[in-house]
Formats: C-alpha cells, sequence, structure tokens
C-alpha cells in the first residue's frame, strides 16, 4: 500500500468516527448548557466558591466572571511556577525565570499551550499536573462557555440575562470534559502512553554521559491536551514524543479528540437555537475548510522533489517514521485549524507552501474547526459578516436566525475580527525592525521571518504551536507573546460577550420570502468564501514575505 493511499484511509476512518460521536456528544452539550439540574458534585462547588448557579447574569456580569477566573489563574499558575523550587516532589527543578513564568501562565490560562522551555526539563510533576493540567481542563471550559452564551443570544429574546458563568464554568468541566479525559486517558495508556510519577530514571551510558528519562502522569495530561484543544506537551518533543504518542493508531485517536468537542458543538447550536439544519449549516463549512486544506496539504507534502522524496514517499525531513507523511499532515492541519498547538512533527521542516498551510489556518481565525467554544463563536461571527455582506448585495437589512444585524451588531462582529490581525502584523513588524528579536531566528531570508510571523500568529489566536527554529525563550519574546495571548483571548470575548447581549434583547424577526435562507448550501458557499476573502486580503502580503516566498524559490 502507498503511503498516499493509507493517509487517504486514515483520514476517511477519522471522518467516520467524528460522524459516529457527532450527534450523541452535541445532543450532550447542549442537555448539560440548557438544563437547570444540579449534580451534587456541582452543588458542593457552587458552595465551596460562594457562587448562585441560578442567578442570571447579563453580558458585563458575564464578562466580569470570565476576567475575574482567568485572572486568578493566571496568577495562581505564575506564583506555582516561581516557588517551583520549594515545593516537594519537583524532582530538582528550579523555581521557573519571571518571564518565562509570565509566558507560561498566559500560555495555559488563556488555552493557548505556547511553550518555550523544554518540559521534561523544566517543570516538576507539581507544576505539570496540579498547575498546567488543571488549566487544560478549566481554561478550555471557559471557551465553551462564552461560546454558549452567544448561542443563548441568539436563542433567547427581549433579555439581557445570558446564563450564569460559574454554572457554566462547573458543567462543563465536570459533565463534559472530566468524563471524556477520563475515557481518553484509559484509552491512550492502553496504546503504549505512559502514566505514572515514577520521576527521573537512569537509563545506561550514552556518548560518556549519563542517559535519563522522566516518567509523569503523561495520558492523563495527553487526552486533556487534545480533546480541551490545549497542545501543551509533557515533553518538549510534544506529540512526536513516543511516550505521548506512541503509535500510528494513537496518532489518529490523538486527532479524534482535537476534532471532537468543535465540530460536536455544532450540533449543540442547533439544538439549542431550535433548528439542527442551521448546525449542519455551520459544520458544513467547517468541514469543507477543514478537508480542503488537509488535501492541500497532502499535496504539498507528498509532492515528489527530487530522488530523496521519492524513496522516503514524500517530504519526510522533520517527520516521525511511524507516523509518516500522512499522519504527520492530517495532524499537522486539525492542530493549527484548531487552537490546539499540539504538534507531532516539525512544522519548520515542512515545504515552503506546507508551512504557509499551517499559519494560514492559525490566521483563518481558529474557526474550522477551531478551539473548544472558541471556535464554534468564531464562525458564528464570520456567519454575520457574510449575512451583512448578502444584506447588502440585496439591499435589505440582514438578519441572522430570527436577530436584525444592525448597526451595532456589525461593529462588534468587525471588532472581534479585526483584534487578532492588528496583534500578529504590530507585533511581527516591531519585531523585525528591532535588532535583538531578530537575533533569534535561526534562519535568514523568507524562513527566519516564517519564524517570527508563525510565532506571533501562534500566539495571538491562542493556538500555541511553534514553528521552531526560533529561540522564543528570551525576555522580549517571552513578554510580547504573553501578552499576544492574553490580548488573543480576553479582547474578542468582550466583543463577543457584548453581541450576546445585544441580540438577547431583540425581539424576533419573523421570516418572510425575502429572507435569507442560511440552512441551505448556497449560504454555506457564501460563509466559506467570505472566511477566505477576510483572510486573503488581511495576509496576503505578510504571507508573500515569507512562505508564499520560500515555497515558490524551492
Amino acid at each position: 500500500m502507498s503511503p498516499l493511499v493509507a493517509a487517504v484511509l486514515q483520514l476517511l476512518a477519522l471522518i467516520a468516527a467524528l460522524a459516529l460521536a457527532y450527534r450523541p456528544l452535541g445532543d450532550h452539550m447542549a442537555g448539560v448548557y440548557s438544563s437547570d439540574r444540579h449534580l451534587r458534585v456541582e452543588k458542593w462547588i457552587y458552595k465551596a466558591i460562594g457562587a448562585n448557579p441560578n442567578a442570571e447574569m447579563r453580558w458585563p456580569a458575564y464578562l466580569r466572571g470570565v476576567l475575574a477566573f482567568s485572572t486568578v489563574s493566571v496568577l495562581f499558575l505564575y506564583l506555582l511556577q516561581r516557588v517551583q523550587g520549594s515545593l516537594p516532589g519537583s524532582l530538582g527543578f528550579a523555581s521557573i525565570d519571571p518571564d518565562q513564568a509570565f509566558n507560561t501562565a498566559a500560555s495555559f490560562g488563556t488555552n493557548t499551550n505556547w511553550q518555550s522551555y523544554y518540559g521534561e526539563q523544566a517543570m516538576g510533576p507539581v507544576v505539570q499536573t496540579g498547575g498546567l493540567a488543571v488549566q487544560n481542563f478549566v481554561s478550555a471550559a471557559v471557551g465553551i462557555a462564552v461560546a454558549v452564551t452567544l448561542v443563548r443570544g441568539f436563542a433567547r429574546s427581549r433579555t439581557g440575562e445570558l446564563g450564569n458563568f460559574w454554572a457554566d464554568l462547573v458543567r462543563g468541566t465536570v459533565r463534559i470534559l472530566l468524563p471524556l479525559s477520563v475515557i481518553g486517558a484509559i484509552v491512550l495508556v492502553a496504546l503504549g502512553a505512559i502514566q505514572n510519577f515514577a520521576g527521573i530514571h537512569e537509563v545506561g551510558q550514552f556518548m560518556g554521559g549519563s542517559q535519563q528519562w522522566n516518567g509523569g502522569a503523561v495520558a492523563s495530561q495527553e487526552a486533556i491536551k487534545e480533546l480541551g484543544t490545549n497542545g501543551g506537551g509533557y515533553f518538549n518533543a510534544n506529540s512526536a514524543h513516543p511516550f505521548e504518542n506512541p503509535t500510528p493508531l494513537s496518532n489518529l485517536f490523538e486527532i479524534f479528540l482535537i476534532l471532537l468537542i468543535p465540530f460536536s458543538l455544532t450540533r449543540s447550536f442547533g439544538k439549542m437555537v431550535g433548528s439542527v439544519k442551521q448546525g449542519y449549516a455551520v459544520l458544513a463549512t467547517m468541514a469543507t475548510i477543514w478537508i480542503g486544506f488537509t488535501a492541500l496539504m497532502m499535496w504539498t507534502e507528498f509532492h515528489h522533489g527530487g530522488p530523496a522524496f521519492d524513496l522516503a514517499g514524500g517530504a519526510m525531513e522533520g517527520k516521525e517514521t511511524r507516523f509518516g507523511t500522512g499522519g504527520s499532515s492530517i495532524f499537522a492541519v486539525a492542530t493549527t485549524l484548531t487552537s490546539t498547538g499540539a504538534v507531532n512533527s516539525f512544522h519548520s521542516s515542512f515545504t515552503g507552501f506546507g508551512g504557509g498551510i499551517t499559519m494560514l489556518g492559525m490566521q483563518l481565525g481558529e474557526i474550522a474547526p477551531g478551539g473548544v467554544g472558541s471556535g464554534l463563536y468564531g464562525m458564528l461571527i464570520m456567519a454575520i459578516i457574510a449575512v451583512f455582506i448578502a444584506g447588502l448585495m440585496v439591499g435589505r437589512t440582514p438578519e441572522y436566525l430570527g436577530k436584525k444585524i444592525g448597526t451595532r451588531e456589525i461593529k462588534l462582529a468587525a471588532l472581534y475580527i479585526l483584534i487578532t490581525p492588528t496583534l500578529v502584523l504590530c507585533f511581527t513588524a516591531t519585531a523585525m525592525a528591532l535588532p535583538t528579536p531578530a537575533r533569534s531566528m535561526t534562519n535568514s531570508g523568507a524562513h527566519g521571518f516564517s519564524e517570527i510571523l508563525y510565532a506571533y500568529t501562534s500566539g495571538a489566536n491562542n493556538n500555541g504551536s511553534a514553528f521552531a527554529g526560533l529561540n522564543a525563550d528570551t525576555q522580549w519574546f517571552n513578554t510580547t507573546i504573553g501578552l499576544a495571548m492574553l490580548l488573543g483571548r480576553f479582547l474578542p470575548m468582550v466583543f463577543v460577550l457584548a453581541l450576546a447581549g445585544s441580540l438577547a434583547e431583540q425581539q424576533p424577526v419573523p421570516a418572510t420570502a425575502g429572507t435569507l435562507r442560511t440552512d441551505k448550501p448556497l449560504y454555506t458557499g457564501l460563509l466559506v468564501g467570505t472566511i477566505v476573502i477576510i483572510t486573503g486580503l488581511t495576509y496576503f502580503p505578510v504571507l508573500a514575505l515569507g512562505p508564499l516566498a520560500e515555497g515558490l524559490a524551492s
């Protein structure tokens, strides 16, 4: 069997598994966020934190809850790293420097999981499990909660009440992320991932020195790392490490975990707004972009450019032989089209166009299918933009799901889509203009520029994957990428929640013969085109300086 045929079969198996899980998980999540019932363990949590889960919140109060919880999370993780050297069970690792502690705290608190450190050489099990893994759960739950709030904005009318943040946070963690992570961890252990607290082991001599490897609670962290579209690896090699991702089957299972919740949330959206067809339209848009990017990546990486490529069956530099070009390509697209950031290959070693595809996937806005929660609300923002454009074409007031898209709504949507590109382009331009940041580039020319562009694209879009080749563990990059992650996470949430409040206050508009049907293939095509055009107009000049220039020169 040729490597390309094997890759296509893997892709088909992945699609089949996602299709089987789509309806039951989507219905379950819709029920979780629509229920008035509280589990006993949830009541204990509410009592411990002093929250009233039945108190409805308007969007400013909901936003205050999001920001307050996230601020405490970032501060706690920062302090935990700063005192690591004094904590028992930290394997003798020193405390983390202030700039790197800030970067890591911002990274895991924003569901980005960018890492400028060697996991197995810097973080002990106390920080890894008690700090980073906890943030993997709660930061993902925050993203889902904000998405559900926007869905409620469409579903409710003549009210500014959007639910309760604390109830949404706890339910998402207890009823969705925890059970699925337990199942995922068990499967990963069965497939060969390690799960222990064994610490550091001597495994022999190597070139005159001792060879060591770390144990750890890897499978449990790996499960939520992928399921919550987090991406932070226990080891520096991330999902290329055999302890995290030992076999081709575990590789396919991890891709399944990455895509599971983002795709299934479209079903939840349809159920909550009372029209599953609307959910299918959003799903079709996400799936079209994802399959298109995967096919394009496979074509790029399987394209033979010489005898070495012919013998290897594709561009194998920087890829694990146990995954091959196909498994690496599918994983790379899945991780960059979501806000996961996990990697099972060296993105810097992809072909020029392949590296550009990974960057473009993030620059779309992490919406196909995107991160848990953030993918859905990002896609709904784009849906509003597409409806507005269609309204301009026919000369009538745009409507989406029975809500008018007026001046206030379109301004909030426009601010949402502008904030992330502004962060990416401004930080990249500043880094290239100053002498010190450019010294961190391993390569010069177009590829070196791509290293810096990728870093800020990953940070501001809360992806977390690295192009590699860039020494990001400097005060400049730790600080500026940390700021990009914080601003790229919470500023868009302000606009999303404000938009949800504005929509919820409206009175529904009955559909007429002139109403654009947003559950039809025509609208799906319009939405795909809107996403591609907006991204192209925004990023084409900077992509032309980096991956496009490199690809055309090779």
